[in-house]
């Protein structure tokens, strides 16, 4: 069965960094694309970022392009969102995301908070 946890949300201020993780489970981990998602209050989820089994990662939104990036470590089966220079806009609850077997699975999520 797939599991995606998320782990790494927290409070930070303007400015801070974060590395979000993504522990997976139930699946041939390297063999498939991982995504971040994140959902903001009242408003719809939206792709962050994805990075394939095999190469880089492309980040999805313009308003994290240059700050944040995707990575995986597929010995530890986890995948990685590092966000730097956090801005209040980029508080959500941040998601991770996997299609495996023709079914979406998603992770539970993870507060991530941007403020004074």
């Amino acid at each position: 069965q797939v599991h995606l946890v998320e782990s790494g949300g927290d409070l930070v201020q303007p400015g801070g960094s974060l590395r979000l993780s993504c522990a997976a489970s139930g699946f041939t981990f390297s063999r498939y694309a991982m995504s971040w998602y994140r959902q903001a209050p009242g408003k719809e989820r939206e792709l962050v970022g994805f990075i394939p089994s095999v190469g880089g990662s492309t980040m999805s939104l313009d308003s994290v392009k240059g700050r944040f990036t995707i990575s995986r470590d597929n010995a530890k089966n986890t995948v990685y969102l590092q966000m730097n220079s956090l801005k209040p806009e980029d508080t959500a609850v941040y998601y991770c995301y996997a299609w495996v077997g023709l079914r979406n699975y998603w992770g539970q999520g993870t507060q991530v908070t941007v403020s004074l």
